[in-house]
């Protein structure tokens, strides 16, 4: 098959052979990615940790300076780059989606790459997730800009690239195809549902291959709840929810704070803040492992758990806050699991006879996250792929709608990712009808039956128009006025000379999508814009009027 024919095909908004592989190759390049990502955090923390994210070990003055170095190494980098490629993480490819089919810069994911590493082995309270979605959507944007891929194409691969780097970093590939659902994408299509769950797999496939099966919730025991736990598990979820509102509002707090403080002194801010933090409370430094191992080896110890919780929860919101390039999914597992184990302490008196604290861990992780992210259903797949246990299905439902309820109801908390979104200026909504016309490429639905002539004689393009069929486009070109459409003037009176009208036309490349031509006609409702191919000299490839996409649009939109 010829690059042409692939590119054809992909413009239809359809489940296809092709976009499938292309689906499973963007999620082997996200995780080749992240592996090298992942290998880089372990490696150079092996200099100095004996264990990976076990800052403990450290003495109290190298905790102390060790993130602070870091982000002035960040800073370094962010200055070398340019900080106008310092917009990072989920919501930047959120926007990125929404707004340019998942086309990504290299720069910011050069950023992500290095700032990420620099942050999570320095112990900044972040997640991996940030910098692996980013990095995962921009190997896919490299892949589908190389082969000059549709951008209807691209935009399907970017999620596969979301899907890949979610997978790879968990280990959860239904999870990560159901937050690219329900977050990145907001749609359940089925054309591209299925290439999303082939990158899922793959990424997670590849990275079981080089660090193993086990995931971050694997040392939890999870065991079944009576029915009887049922109404402190609303309760639970109940709190949840407030606390994933108040952890929202203050870390948009801190966002809007230090918003007029250069990029500098923010960084080493969050530097001395988390240094100071893990100097006192080393177990709230990294991820979140350390935080999750204390809370099973140590579920009694309310005190410390309610110290780790606390100093976790400011390390998380100013780090995040202060523009330390990370993922906000780890901490907030962390978070949860802290939060989850302390609230066994009651329900252990509901069920004496049993452990009940790895269970209730999972669950205060499952309905912060759903809260939090706004992605209940993505935090109740995760569950059950991180414990490999069905029994926890019925409890977490529970908690996960109680807590997702409460701070959307009584809160009216809205997801980190929106609020940062618009914070930062970053679009993010597009309208149905520009939704639905951006999974159509021009390609597939372009007239190619057209006559073109490169003059402006009129007695020469009158006969070209007595020479061509009525269903035949005739399309003229000349210096000084450009590509525009001949066709006779149908308004004309019966007593008047027919005559020739011109209606100017304006170019797309052949990558575009149909949400372009609606762009450049919507204003006028009607005219026509031809496609062109900028591989081969700007050739003219074909026609698309007002009229088909108006025809789209009402009569056909369900269809996509």
């Amino acid at each position: 098959m010829s690059l042409e024919t692939l590119r054809r095909s992909l413009a239809k908004p359809k489940t296809s052979v092709q976009l499938c592989l292309l689906g499973v190759a963007a999620g082997l390049i996200a995780a080749m990615l992240i592996i090298l990502f992942r290998l880089l955090i372990i490696t150079v923390q092996s200099w100095f940790l004996p264990e990976t994210d076990n800052f403990a070990h450290l003495p109290p003055l190298e905790r102390f300076a060790l993130p602070i170095l870091a982000a002035l190494f960040i800073a370094i980098f962010a200055d070398f780059t340019g900080f106008k490629h310092y917009r990072l993480g989920i919501p930047f490819v959120l926007h990125r989606i929404k707004q340019h089919y998942g086309n990504m810069p290299i720069w910011n994911a050069a950023n992500q790459f290095f700032g990420g590493a620099l942050a999570l082995i320095s112990g900044f309270s972040v997640g991996r997730e940030g910098p692996s979605v980013h990095m995962g959507a921009t190997g896919a944007s490299v892949l589908a800009t190389w082969l000059h891929l549709p951008f209807n194409a691209m935009r399907t691969l970017a999620g596969c690239g979301v899907a890949a780097g979610i997978a790879a970093s968990f280990n959860t590939p239904l999870a990560a195809v159901i937050f690219v659902m329900e977050v990145v994408m907001r749609e359940y299509k089925i054309h591209i549902f299925v290439p999303i769950m082939l990158a899922a797999v793959t990424g997670a496939l590849t990275t079981q291959f080089v660090f193993g099966t086990q995931t971050e919730l694997s040392m939890i025991h999870v065991i079944p709840l009576s029915g009887w736990h049922i109404p402190y598990l609303i309760l639970c979820g109940v709190v949840l929810g407030a606390l994933a509102f108040s952890f929202n509002q203050n870390l948009m707090l801190v966002m809007r704070t230090f918003r007029k403080v250069g990029m500098f002194p923010r960084l080493l801010l969050a530097g001395v803040i988390t240094g100071g933090i893990g100097y006192l409370v080393p177990q709230a430094m990294g991820p979140g492992l350390s935080a999750i191992a204390i809370s099973v080896s140590s579920p009694d110890d309310i005190q410390l758990l309610t110290t780790i919780f606390i100093a976790k929860l400011l390390a998380t919101i100013f780090a995040l806050g202060l523009g330390i390039p990370g993922g906000i999914i780890g901490p907030v597992i962390g978070l949860g699991v802290i939060i989850g184990s302390m609230m066994s302490f009651f329900g252990h008196y509901i069920s004496p006879e049993v452990q009940v604290v790895g269970t209730y861990a999972v669950l205060g992780m499952a309905g912060l996250l759903a809260a939090t992210l706004h992605a209940p259903l993505a935090a109740l797949v995760a569950v059950m792929e991180l414990t490999s246990s069905p029994t926890i299905t019925v409890p977490a439902i529970v908690v996960i709608a109680s807590a997702y309820v409460t701070a959307l109801q009584l809160f009216k908390n809205r997801s980190i990712f929106l609020q940062q979104l618009e914070f930062q200026g970053l679009a993010y909504q597009v309208s149905p009808a520009v939704e639905a016309l951006q999974k159509v490429g021009v390609l597939d639905e372009m007239e190619e039956n057209f006559k073109l002539l490169y003059s402006s004689d009129k007695e020469q393009i009158s006969q070209t128009l007595n020479a061509v069929d009525a269903q035949t486009p005739l399309i003229v070109h000349d210096d000084e006025n450009g590509y525009r459409l001949a066709e006779y003037d149908l308004t004309l009176t019966a007593e008047q000379t027919v005559g020739i009208r011109y209606v100017p036309l304006q170019g797309v490349t052949s990558q575009s999508t149909l949400a372009e031509v609606f762009t450049i006609l919507n204003d006028k409702r009607g005219g026509a814009v031809y496609v062109y191919n900028k591989l081969d000299n700007k050739q003219i490839m074909g026609l698309i009027r007002w009229d088909h996409i108006r025809h789209i649009l009402t009569i056909r939109s369900s269809l996509l």
